[in-house]
Parts: structure tokens; C-alpha cells; sequence
């Protein structure tokens, strides 16, 4: 096999080579970061949520040495929206659930579980594409999600914007 060039590889054409493999790593290196996996504990206590009601919320913590989902913190079915809003860190990503009641129009009384995609304006960009990357695959393993949430910042789900999406 005859491996010459046809036309001598240029200065410009290198560079251009090397920023595509570049790219390749990082596209690589952002899916490496959605395989993580899921501890046994975020299914049993979503479980727990959606079927007994043991919980208010979950909010769950990608541990990175280790490569997987855990969860960080549970809150007690008596808790309120702003006790689970004040254990979202202020500048790290999160996934969390929240269960919220509410009342129809028709006086009926129900509940909506939330997946909240917390990713603060203020993380690092490392720890954002880590979560934005996993959370597609993570979100799959919570059957029973009724509707979805992303914030950047806490006005992006507050009470009123979880009561809107509720109805």
C-alpha cells in the first residue's frame, strides 16, 4: 500500500486536523460523562416518594470520582417548596424531585411529581456539562416524572412558576 500524499500536507491543513480531533476528544469526553450510573438508593427513594409519599422532595448529587448519581438529601413529607429550594446549592448543579400538592379548580385535591434540572448561572462550566449530559439517561430511570423543570436561577422555579406548570 502506497501511503503518499497527493497534494504535501499544508501548516493551515495540520492545525485544521488537529482542532477536529480536538473536538472529537471533547465530544467523547461529554459522552463518557452521560454514562454515569445510577445508585440502587435514587430508584428505591423515588420509589418511596411516588408510591408512599415518604418523601417531599429528593435532590440528588452526581458524584464525579465516583461516576455515579447518589442522592444527597431527603425532605420530610411535612417540609415546604422553600425548605427544598434552600437545599439546592447556589452555585452547583443538581437534580431534584419534588412532589407538589395542589388544589383543581374543581376542588380536587392532587399531586404532580417535578423533575428539576437545577443548573445555577454561578457553577462551573465543567459541572454543567456534566449534568446536562447525564440528565436525559437519568431522568429515564425515574418512571413516573410528570413534568420537567430546567432553572438557572431561582426565579425560574419558584412557587408561582410550579403552581403555573402544575394545572
Amino acid at each position: 500500500m502506497d501511503w503518499k500524499l497527493e497534494k504535501p500536507l499544508t501548516w493551515r491543513k495540520l492545525v485544521g486536523f488537529i482542532r477536529v480531533l480536538g473536538l472529537i476528544f471533547f465530544i467523547s469526553q461529554a459522552n463518557a460523562a452521560s454514562g454515569m450510573a445510577v445508585h440502587d438508593d435514587c430508584m428505591l427513594k423515588f420509589m418511596e416518594l411516588k408510591a408512599k409519599r415518604t418523601h417531599r422532595f429528593i435532590v440528588y448529587k452526581i458524584e464525579e470520582e465516583q461516576k455515579q448519581v447518589i442522592v444527597e438529601k431527603l425532605g420530610e413529607p411535612a417540609q415546604s417548596y422553600e425548605d427544598f429550594t434552600a437545599s439546592l446549592p447556589a452555585d452547583e448543579c443538581r437534580y431534584a424531585v419534588y412532589d407538589f400538592d395542589f388544589v383543581t379548580e374543581e376542588n380536587v385535591q392532587k399531586s404532580k411529581i417535578f423533575f428539576i434540572a437545577w443548573s445555577p448561572d454561578t457553577s462551573k462550566v465543567r459541572n454543567k456539562m456534566i449534568y446536562a449530559s447525564s440528565k436525559d439517561s437519568f431522568k429515564r430511570e425515574l418512571d413516573g416524572i410528570q413534568v420537567e423543570l430546567q432553572a438557572t436561577d431561582p426565579t425560574e422555579m419558584g412557587l408561582d412558576v410550579i403552581r403555573s406548570r402544575a394545572c
